[in-house]
């Protein structure tokens, strides 16, 4: 049976630690900055961790 294919896509979004969490970026940060609050655009602009729930498909989807 052939391995799995990593998702590609997926690894330019994401980066695992040294702990094995998964590191993403937050969403809505693209475009139409100005009608967002600098509270808003503060936190769209840090990166934050996956939650365990989603970890693990993600994990899977990356082959590791």
């Amino acid at each position: 049976m052939p391995k799995q294919k990593t998702h590609k896509g997926l690894t330019k979004r994401v980066k695992i630690t040294a702990s094995g969490k998964i590191k993403r970026g937050r969403t809505g940060a693209g475009h139409l900055m100005s009608s967002k609050n600098a509270k808003r655009r503060r936190r769209v602009s840090s990166s934050t961790m996956m939650n365990s729930t989603t970890t693990r498909t993600t994990k899977i989807a990356m082959c590791k």
